[in-house]
């Protein structure tokens, strides 16, 4: 299984894609877990751990499903970095919404040659986030962590700027975009309800913010970072 990604089949890279996505999340990796995720059977998940094992990709870890090898998790980058690039290139360059680019990386991922991923990458300036927010791992296999508190951990009051949005679900995406919460907003947590109810936030900078009530479990799939001095003075106080 020593191929470019455009030779693997869709189904190999897009089940990388998960394993490092799940990791990345402190998930564990279990065939149920991969299977529910990809839409598949049990056996197929079962037949691609094991090819990924014989290929050095993954290996098991007790109690806690397969886990990728430094092989592996250069391979899933590399598709990575394919789907991410296409993901900006489709929101910056023809006009596509953030919540159609996913499934439409998906499908061009898998045949883009090397040289199409350098020509990308030129063109659009040498990024490093897509547009939801992911870091876009450099040419030699580099990620940086982009990595925050959830908008639902954040204190009462307390104001923060949106790093990165689970682009898992179109609709949800939708949503998001309809409140201006998009990596790099200003958001600010003005009121929790209690008992895991909803969050009561303003998103935008002063004067223009706008209110609106946001579920706690859409608000768990919110990376946002905390400006430094605002931390700076929270500790002194």
């Amino acid at each position: 299984m020593h191929k470019p990604i455009q030779e693997l089949a869709p189904r190999i890279s897009d089940c990388l894609k998960l394993i490092y996505s799940m990791q990345e999340q402190g998930q564990k990796v279990s065939t149920s877990a991969v299977r529910e995720q990809l839409g598949v059977s049990d056996a197929t998940v079962t037949m691609m751990f094991k090819d990924f094992a014989a290929a050095g990709w993954v290996e098991h870890v007790p109690y806690r499903g397969v886990r990728l090898t430094a092989l592996g998790e250069q391979k899933a980058v590399e598709v990575i970095r394919h789907h991410r690039l296409l993901e900006l290139y489709l929101a910056r360059e023809l006009g596509y919404t953030w919540d159609k680019v996913h499934e439409e990386a998906d499908r061009l991922e898998h045949v883009i040659s090397e040289e199409f991923e350098d020509r990308l990458d030129a063109l659009l300036g040498y990024p490093t986030v897509d547009p939801h927010g992911d870091p876009i791992p450099s040419k030699d296999g580099v990620v940086t962590a982009r990595k925050g508190l959830l908008l639902s951990q954040l204190q009462e009051g307390q104001s923060a700027q949106v790093l990165r949005v689970s682009d898992q679900d179109p609709e949800k995406l939708c949503y998001l975009g309809e409140l201006g919460l998009y990596p790099e907003a200003h958001v600010q947590l003005v009121s929790r309800a209690p008992f895991g109810g909803p969050l009561l936030v303003r998103v935008g900078e002063a004067p223009n913010q706008v209110e609106h009530m946001l579920g706690a479990e859409l608000a768990s799939q919110i990376q946002v970072t905390v400006p430094r001095e605002a931390t700076q003075e929270k500790q002194s106080v």
